[in-house]
C-alpha cells in the first residue's frame, strides 16, 4: 500500500488526535499535536502528513531558520523533526516509504533546498537504522541534546 506526503491540513485532525506511540518511541519524538503547537522564534515550520488511503498514518515537521542553523552551516538545508508513524500503522513500511519520498516532496515544495538534516539520539538504534536505510548519511557529526548525544544525519536532495 503506497503513501503520499502532503502539507498538513486540519481535515486530518481526527487522525492526529487519535495518534499513539509506545513509551520507548515517545521518549525520542513528540506527538503530532505537540509538534503543531510548538512555536520557535525565528523559525518557519512546515508540518507534513504521511497519508495512506486518505488517512494520516504518520507525521513530521520541516524547519527553516534558526533551528537549522544550530545543526548545519548549509543555508539551503531544512531540519526534519518529530518523525513518527502512528503505532497502529507501524510495521507496514510506511516510515521507509516516507523517507524515500522526502526528496521529491522537497523538490516540489522548496526548490531552493538541497539538503535535509536531522538529529537522532545515539540510544535510538531503531531510528538510526531506519534513517540510514532511508537514504540519510552519517558524516560523523555529534551534538549534545537534552536526552544525551545525538547523531547528525544528512540527506542530499
Amino acid at each position: 500500500s503506497k503513501i503520499i506526503l502532503a502539507s498538513y491540513s486540519d481535515e486530518y485532525i481526527e487522525g492526529i488526535r487519535d495518534y499513539k506511540l509506545p513509551p520507548e518511541q515517545y521518549l525520542f519524538t513528540s506527538y503530532p499535536l505537540e509538534a503543531l503547537e510548538q512555536v520557535y522564534q525565528g523559525c518557519d515550520k512546515f508540518p507534513v502528513l504521511i497519508l495512506n488511503n486518505g488517512k494520516a498514518v504518520g507525521f513530521f515537521c520541516l524547519y527553516s531558520g534558526k533551528r537549522v542553523a544550530e545543526v548545519t552551516t548549509n543555508h539551503r538545508a531544512l531540519l526534519l523533526t518529530s518523525f513518527s508513524v502512528n503505532y497502529k500503522y507501524q510495521k507496514r513500511g510506511f516510515a521507509k516509504q516516507a523517507l524515500y519520498s522526502i526528496s521529491n516532496f522537497i523538490k516540489n515544495h522548496f526548490e531552493e533546498i538541497d539538503e535535509v538534516v536531522l538529529l537522532v539520539n545515539m540510544k535510538n538504534i531503531p531510528a538510526q537504522s531506519l534513517y540510514i536505510n532511508g537514504g540519510f548519511k552519517d558524516m560523523g557529526e555529534r551534538r549534545m541534546g537534552k536526552r544525551g548525544e545525538q547523531m547528525v544525519l544528512h540527506l542530499k536532495i
